[in-house]
């Protein structure tokens, strides 16, 4: 079974398409880690998974430091789900090949410092761009250039808000993630 850590800043439904198929993807959710206050911890303590607060303000620089501190020797993966936090270099080399991330668009279009949440779903509309979609990654020390595992795609019609688009990518996102993470287990 593979253990695994998941990191959130907001609402945390990629967390809960996780939990929904834990079982059945061969995964045991260890531990729930936020960067800021969020309902991804309640959601956590909802299905008693452990939820550790470490605060983004009050740690700042030693954010990642304390991750490692936090995680070494728990878990095997670090599933970035909504994380907004940017790991520093020495996290992101020690756990090289074991950190993967969920990111709303089709990388390398749309990534990068700033490009999160809505601000990629206004990009991606207001370039007209035909189709968008998410993608799982490995997390190296750049900002969404790891190595690529899987990629979806959604249309972007033409009459599409950000808001419309975004619903459509969080529903990819639901289903990419958790197998994202089989795949991980079975190699495991």
């Amino acid at each position: 079974m593979l253990k695994i850590a998941v990191l959130v800043s907001g609402g945390g439904s990629n967390l809960q398409s996780i939990i929904d198929m834990a079982d059945e993807i061969g995964c045991s959710i260890e531990l729930v880690v936020a960067d800021r206050g969020c309902y991804g911890l309640e959601r956590a303590a909802e299905h008693g998974i452990e939820g550790v607060l470490l605060d983004r303000k009050v740690y700042k620089k030693n954010l990642s430091e304390m991750l490692d501190e936090v995680l070494r020797d728990r878990v095997d993966l670090i599933v970035l789900a909504g994380f907004l936090s940017i790991l520093d270099e020495n996290i992101t080399n020690r756990w090289k090949g074991r950190i993967i991330n969920i990111h709303p668009s089709l990388l390398p279009k749309f990534g990068g410092p700033g490009m999160y949440g809505m601000n990629i779903h206004r990009a991606v509309v207001e370039a007209g761009e035909r189709e968008s979609g998410c993608t799982v990654h490995y997390v190296d020390a750049g900002v969404d250039t790891g190595e690529i595992i899987f990629q979806e795609r959604v249309e972007v019609k033409p009459n599409d808000t950000p808001e419309d688009l975004q619903k459509r990518v969080l529903t990819l996102e639901h289903r990419l993630l958790p197998q994202a993470i089989k795949n991980i287990a079975m190699a495991h």
